[in-house]
């Protein structure tokens, strides 16, 4: 709430880091793709809102679950965030959630810690789902659950996948975009940890990344979003994009 009454260029640094990379570029240099999500403040402030538990509003994890059959009822609008072990995903969940601290989002320093796909609730509004991460640690049936889990969960708007800012693309990265590719998931990627490097380095992933979506991807959504859950940078975007692609934002503004 305080970030919504900064003075606009404070407040831009922070809800959008990808536009604070601009000034670094070559003049001329096409931004486009820094720019195809700009909501305004009426709409952050409504997404905020949703994230916000409240009488009324509770925001709850609801289970875990292995297999596909032990999994809620799909009642609402989904998404799933899921990247490779270690890059964060468990600490974006719980900034996402920092609005509603009752809600128990558990972070490891151990690689591999979540071994399950955990689902919270968001009042009436929609689902998130925390998934196991792939590579080091992974579980043994990580293929079987994750691949099932995407294939068949017909209320899942947006899968996002994480990936380490300060590492760029890995191997098992690539893979993930293949099989997301392959099983037509829309889907969007979401760079971790921003605040652990610097700017020219950082930008130089944005920029390779976004090289890599234009080339080989046709279900990704363009504009790479940037955060950091220690900084709190890329947070709010994220929580408004969330609130976009589960139809609870049905206007988004510009700015």
């Amino acid at each position: 709430s305080r970030v919504l009454r900064l003075e606009q260029s404070r407040r831009t640094g922070i809800m959008f880091p990808l536009q604070k990379l601009e000034r670094h570029l070559a003049p001329g240099t096409d931004t486009t793709r820094f720019h195809l999500f700009q909501p305004g403040l009426a709409a952050l402030e409504r997404a905020e809102s949703l994230f916000r538990s409240g009488q009324g509003h509770p925001i709850d994890y609801v289970s875990s679950a292995v297999r596909m059959d032990h999994a809620p009822p799909p009642a609402l609008p989904e998404v799933c965030f899921i990247g490779r072990s270690n890059v964060g995903k468990s600490s974006l969940i719980r900034a996402l959630f920092s609005l509603a601290p009752e809600v128990e989002v558990r972070v490891s320093k151990t690689p591999g810690h979540t071994k399950k796909m955990n689902f919270f609730k968001v009042g009436k509004y929609f689902t998130l789902v925390d998934m196991p991460g792939y590579g080091y640690r992974a579980p043994q049936d990580f293929v079987e659950m994750v691949e099932a889990y995407l294939q068949e969960r017909h209320t899942l708007k947006r899968t996002f996948l994480l990936v380490d800012g300060v590492i760029g693309l890995q191997k098992m990265d690539h893979i993930a975009v293949e099989m997301l590719e392959e099983f037509g998931i829309p889907y969007v990627m979401v760079l971790t940890k921003i605040d652990r490097v610097a700017q020219g380095p950082l930008l130089k992933n944005v920029l390779g990344i976004q090289e890599f979506l234009k080339e080989n991807t046709q279900g990704c959504f363009p504009q790479l979003f940037l955060v950091s859950s220690v900084e709190f940078s890329g947070v709010h975007l994220l929580r408004c994009f969330v609130a976009h692609v589960t139809g609870n934002l049905p206007a988004v503004e510009d700015t």
